[in-house]
């Protein structure tokens, strides 16, 4: 009954804005025939018929628009006095999930280049719960930092290693859990904003390859683009993609924060021809992929795997995992150890990472928190003096730069953020993420909603947010005191209470 009650708000605005110019000519009509009074609505319509052709076919800064048309202002409408509404009759502006309205606001002010400077005091609660970053009593001045670098492949002495010079790379998100002008968008503003952009494991990154930006190849446990047909590594295809000069990196996504110890999940709706033939799979059902590698079934040829990949890509080689067992961690570290075989980087995400579609008890139930499991990662990799054979990357709601500062003050070297670049170009979080209905455009194949983005408009809206973020975290660590953030430690943390410092303290 519910789903019978719906609206279908794309129909109802193709009524609407065929309705409007319809309505301008029979009034006019009308104005002949019975009244002069009817050209009053004439003129009414007709003005409707003009500003809904602006929003449809001229402006490209509002996808709702160039989708819904005059129907999709109101949302914007509503949202104008969305914060009133909210703080007499609904939702405060920090309930919403899994990002509140604040966070959300704060994304689009940087991707739009708007200061998001705030006035009379934090909407967050300070109670036992909050965890603070620490100033100095002496900050510095910012032409004390030192620029940030960072160098992947360094400490295995390979000649093909690969630096990037800002702390942020665009998380994985591939071809087929969004749409090719989103892909195209992310890429061209990773290109203006010199960051590099994780393809996902969607296969062949075609459109990824397209905008010409630094990319990390992502091979997830089905292999899309790189396998045989029993679900086996083609190093012939590996090793053929890595040569591509847009291909920076491979990245072995062993799990992933929003659904641990499943595989990554294709709804049919979302998959065309174009996807079933780069990733090799049939239309009519969903892809599942599989939970695990076919070559790693145990510790031991697991760490085996990750050196077979760095022999057959010439290229840095890192894993992706989120973390469920830190004493498993430590049995892969100390195995790692024994085989002299280190990934060139771990990426911890954590279980608040987002995704196109997961089971709700995986994406509730499954998995440590980012900054619990990047603390035990990063103290196990010191505990066994295996610290600087690799870096550390993190991923869970990373959006903000307070978030990022507390990661890296918990031992990462470097960001990925993939819902924090979506908002960037314009994302709603309208939560349809796995139906191909996705309003703005952004996670559909359906090209009449993928015409609400404009590639050339959304593009530097990446680069903004980049931009922004690097200038805020460039002014949280000269309040801290820190020139560069491979100064900051736990210890630059404020954690108020035993009830809050004991899952890091216990972590592993």
């Amino acid at each position: 009954m519910i789903g019978k009650l719906s609206i279908d708000l794309h129909k109802l605005a193709k009524f609407t804005n065929l309705a409007i110019p319809i309505l301008a000519v029979l009034f006019f009509l009308a104005g002949f025939r019975f009244s002069f009074y009817f050209h009053f609505l004439t003129v009414t319509f007709l003005f409707l018929t003009v500003i809904n052709l602006f929003y449809l076919h001229v402006q490209s800064s509002h996808s709702v628009l160039r989708n819904f048309g005059i129907l999709g202002q109101g949302r914007y409408m509503l949202e104008s006095i969305g914060p009133e509404l909210r703080q007499y009759l609904f939702a405060n502006d920090t309930e919403e999930k899994p990002f509140n309205r604040t966070e959300r606001a704060e994304v689009y002010r940087k991707a739009q280049n708007i200061d998001s400077a705030s006035s009379f005091g934090s909407q967050f609660e300070f109670d036992s719960s909050e965890i603070k970053i620490r100033h100095s009593m002496f900050p510095i001045g910012k032409d004390k930092l030192v620029p940030y670098r960072l160098t992947f492949g360094e400490e295995r002495g390979i000649t093909k290693t690969y630096t990037i010079n800002k702390p942020f790379v665009i998380s994985a998100m591939s071809y087929g859990a969004l749409g090719e002008k989103a892909v195209r968008s992310f890429a061209r503003g990773a290109k203006m904003a010199g960051i590099p952009m994780n393809t996902g494991e969607g296969g062949y990154p075609k459109y990824h390859l397209d905008e010409g930006c630094d990319l990390i190849f992502q091979m997830g446990t089905a292999k899309f683009g790189v396998r045989n047909e029993d679900g086996t590594l083609n190093d012939d295809k590996l090793k053929e993609l890595a040569g591509k000069e847009s291909i920076k990196m491979v990245e072995i996504k062993f799990s992933q924060g929003a659904k641990p110890g499943k595989g990554g999940l294709l709804p049919k709706e979302k998959i065309t021809d174009e996807i079933a033939e780069l990733r090799g799979v049939p239309k009519d059902r969903d892809v599942v992929s599989p939970s695990s590698h076919a070559e790693c079934t145990d510790i031991e040829n697991t760490v085996a795997f990750i050196k077979h990949v760095q022999d057959v890509t010439e290229l840095p080689v890192g894993i992706k995992l989120c973390v469920g067992r830190p004493q498993q961690f430590e049995e892969l570290v100390v195995e790692m150890k024994r085989q002299d075989v280190f990934p060139d980087w771990i990426t911890v995400d954590g279980a608040e990472g987002g995704t196109g579609a997961a089971p709700k008890a995986f994406i509730d139930r499954v998995g440590m928190p980012l900054f619990p499991a990047l603390k035990s990662v990063n103290d196990i990799l010191t505990k066994n003096g295996v610290r600087d054979r690799l870096k550390l990357m993190a991923s869970g709601k990373l959006v903000a730069p307070g978030r990022q500062m507390v990661a890296f003050c918990l031992g990462a070297d470097a960001i990925y953020s993939a819902r924090g670049f979506m908002l960037s170009l314009g994302c709603i979080q309208a939560l349809q993420c796995g139906n191909n209905t996705c309003p703005v455009g952004i996670t559909t194949h359906d090209p009449a909603l993928q015409h609400g983005i404009n590639i050339d408009a959304k593009a530097p809206r990446i680069a903004n947010y980049v931009h922004n973020l690097e200038h805020d975290l460039e002014e949280l660590l000269a309040s801290a005191g820190c020139r560069s953030v491979k100064e900051l430690t736990f210890d630059h943390l404020y954690v108020p209470s035993e009830s809050t410092l004991h899952p890091f303290i216990n972590a592993n």
